[in-house]
C-alpha cells in the first residue's frame, strides 16, 4: 500500500510510512548570496568542478562556451575553456546541456559534453581534450562523438552526464519532447528516450566508441531493449547526481501539469511515466495499473512551483545543519528544499529559502561545497543569515625571536558557530608597509600563515581578521597594540671565535696592568668590582658593542 500526505503543497510519497514536515525545525535562518561579485554568465545552465585538485570552476553557457575561473569569491576573470557555439543548436531547451570530467581528467585530459545538434535535430555526447599547454583552455577540433539519439521535438532533452561511483558514464534523456510523450518513448525501452543510460567510455566494441557494462540490467535481452539503459519511465530528468557517502543516484524528473517529483532510482526499474505523473495517474487518469512502477521518493505540487532543478546530497563543511540532506529546487518559483532521507526511516523536506532566482542547476566544488546557477547570469551560494561575528583567539608566532634568515609561522584558533568561517587572514607590517595574506586551514578551528623573513632588528606588527560566511568580521589586533616581534641577528660560529678571542685578550692585558700596580692608569678606566670577572665584563662588553653596530 502507498501512503500519500499531503502538507502545505507538499507530497510525501514512501511505502508504508508517515511523516511530518515543520518548517521551524530549522535552526538557523538561510538565504543567497552571490558568490562571485565580479564574474557574470550569459545563461549559465550548470557549474562543476574537474576534481583534478586545481580548486577550479567551470560554468557551462547554454549557447555553447564553457568558462573557466578559479573557485575564490575575489576572482575577477573567467576565461573561455571551450567555445562550440558553432555546432550547438540553441533554443528553449535545446542548447549545450551538460558536462563531466573524466575521472582520471588530471592526467588524460578527458571531458565530455551533452548539446543539440541540427540537421537532424538530436543529443550528441561527445568527447574533447583539455590543451596540453594551457590547463585553462580546450581544443573543439578534438571532438570524438560519443553517441547520439535523435530528438523528434525541441524539449525535454535530459541534458545532465555524469560518471558513476562505479567509473561508467550516465547520461540523462528526456521522453523526447511535446507534451504528454505523444509517442510512448517513457515505457518503451526500445528507444532511448525516456531513460538514464549507463555506458563504458573507456573501452569500445560494435563499431561504437563506447561498450556496454556487462552488468547493465537489459544487456543480452532478446525483447529489442535498448542495452544501453539502466532506469525508464522518466519525463524530463532535469538534473542528477550521485551521493559520494551512499552512491544513491538522485533524479529531479520534470511534471507535465501537477507534480514534480524526486527519485532515488535503482537498476532496472520503471519510474512510470507516463502511465503516471509522480504518485497520480496520468494515462488514463484513474485506475492506472501501477505494477513494477516505481514511485518517488517526494513531490511537491504546482502550487509551490512547476519545473524541479535535481540538486545535490549535501556533503560540505560550511552549512552543518544540512549535511547529510538532499539540496534542490525549483526553476519556476525559485524555491530551495532540503530532503533528509536514510533509507529507511521516514524521508523529512525543509523549505530552505524562497528567492527570486530562476534556477537551472546547482554545482559542488572539489570541497562539496554547493553553488546555484541562476540564468540571469549569476552563480550563487546558501548562506546563513547570521549577526554574529566570528571569534579569534589569541595568535601563537614561532620563533619567537626570529633571526634574519628565518620566515615566523602564525597559528590562530577562530571559530563561527552559526555561519561557519570563510577566511582568516594574517595582515603584518614590516615597519612600514602592511601585507593581508589569506591564512590556510590545517585542521579544526586551526589557521596557520608564514611571515617572510625580515631583515636585522625589523620591528615586526600583525593582526588576524577573520570573515564568517555571512560576511561578518572580526579583528584582533591585542586591543589595538598588535602582536609584535622584533628580528635579532644570528651569529655565525667564526663572530663567536673571534668574540671570544677579543675578550680573553682584553682579561689578559687587564690582568697585566693589575700585576703591575697600574690598573688606575689603563685605558680601560677604573675597574671597582673585585667579585666580578674581568675576562666576563670584557666579554659582556665586546658582544654590545658589536650588537650596537650591526653584528660583525
Amino acid at each position: 500500500m502507498f501512503v500519500l500526505i499531503s502538507i502545505i503543497g507538499v507530497i510525501l510519497v514512501h511505502r508504508d510510512h508517515t511523516s511530518s514536515f515543520v518548517a521551524s525545525d530549522l535552526t538557523y535562518t538561510y538565504d543567497v548570496e552571490v558568490a562571485f561579485p565580479s564574474l557574470r554568465f550569459n545563461k549559465p545552465v550548470g557549474i562543476y568542478n574537474a576534481g583534478d585538485g586545481s580548486n577550479r570552476l567551470f560554468v557551462v553557457e547554454q549557447e555553447g562556451a564553457i568558462r573557466v575561473f578559479e573557485n575564490s569569491r575575489n576572482t575577477t576573470v573567467s576565461n573561455v575553456f571551450l567555445n562550440i557555439t558553432d555546432r550547438v543548436l540553441f533554443g528553449g531547451e535545446q542548447g549545450l546541456l551538460g558536462l563531466a570530467f573524466h575521472p582520471d581528467f588530471a592526467n588524460n585530459g578527458y571531458f565530455y559534453v551533452d548539446y543539440i545538434a541540427d540537421n537532424p535535430r538530436r543529443t550528441v555526447i561527445a568527447r574533447y581534450s583539455a590543451s596540453s599547454d594551457n590547463s585553462n583552455a580546450a581544443t573543439s577540433t578534438s571532438e570524438v562523438v560519443i553517441l547520439e539519439v535523435e530528438q523528434p521535438y525541441a524539449n525535454h532533452n535530459g541534458g545532465q552526464i555524469a560518471f558513476g561511483p562505479d567509473n561508467y558514464f550516465y547520461i540523462a534523456l528526456g521522453d523526447g519532447g511535446s507534451g504528454g510523450d505523444p509517442l510512448g518513448n517513457g515505457q518503451n525501452r526500445s528507444t532511448l528516450l525516456g531513460s538514464i543510460l549507463r555506458i563504458n567510455v573507456d573501452s569500445s566494441s560494435d563499431s561504437k566508441n563506447y561498450s556496454i557494462p556487462s552488468d547493465n540490467p537489459f544487456i543480452g535481452n532478446i525483447e529489442g531493449y535498448e542495452e544501453e539503459i539502466f532506469v525508464y519511465g522518466l519525463r524530463n530528468p532535469w538534473r542528477f547526481s550521485f551521493d559520494p557517502v551512499t552512491g544513491w543516484l538522485w533524479v529531479g524528473d520534470v511534471g507535465q501539469n501537477r507534480i514534480e517529483e524526486v527519485d532515488i532510482v535503482e537498476k532496472g526499474r520503471n519510474y512510470g511515466w507516463n502511465i503516471m505523473e509522480g504518485s497520480l495517474c496520468y494515462s488514463p487518469l484513474s485506475d492506472c495499473d501501477q505494477t513494477g512502477l516505481e514511485l518517488p521518493i517526494w513531490e511537491y505540487d504546482h502550487s509551490l512551483g512547476n519545473s524541479i532543478t535535481g540538486g545535490f546530497v549535501y556533503r560540505g563543511a560550511e552549512l552543518a545543519e544540512l549535511r547529510n540532506a538532499y539540496v534542490y529546487g525549483d526553476w519556476g518559483s525559485g524555491r530551495i528544499w532540503a530532503i533528509w532521507f536514510n533509507g529507511s526511516s521516514d524521508p523529512v523536506n525543509r523549505e530552505i529559502v524562497d528567492t527570486s532566482i530562476n534556477i537551472p542547476s546547482f554545482g559542488v566544488d572539489e570541497k562539496n561545497e554547493l553553488y546555484i546557477c541562476a540564468y540571469a547570469g549569476e552563480v550563487y551560494r546558501l548562506m546563513v543569515v547570521d549577526d554574529t561575528l566570528p571569534e579569534i583567539e589569541t595568535p601563537l608566532h614561532t620563533p619567537q625571536a626570529p633571526t634574519p634568515d628565518q620566515e615566523v609561522q602564525v597559528m590562530v584558533n577562530a571559530t563561527d558557530d552559526i555561519s561557519g568561517i570563510r577566511e582568516v587572514i594574517l595582515s603584518y607590517s614590516n615597519d612600514t608597509n602592511w601585507v593581508n595574506m589569506s591564512m590556510a586551514w590545517i585542521g579544526g578551528d586551526t589557521y596557520a600563515a608564514n611571515i617572510t623573513e625580515m631583515p636585522y632588528q625589523t620591528n615586526v606588527r600583525y593582526k588576524i581578521i577573520a570573515y564568517d560566511n555571512s560576511n561578518n568580521s572580526a579583528i584582533n589586533d591585542n586591543s589595538e597594540n598588535f602582536y609584535t616581534y622584533i628580528v635579532v641577528p644570528e651569529f655565525s660560529s667564526a663572530s663567536i671565535l673571534l668574540l671570544f678571542f677579543m675578550a680573553t685578550l682584553i682579561a689578559t692585558v687587564a690582568r697585566a696592568h693589575v700585576k703591575k700596580g697600574k690598573l688606575r692608569k689603563s685605558p680601560f678606566g677604573r675597574l671597582r668590582m673585585p667579585s666580578v670577572s674581568v675576562r666576563s665584563l670584557a666579554l659582556e662588553w665586546g658582544c654590545r658593542r658589536t650588537l650596537r653596530r650591526g653584528g660583525p
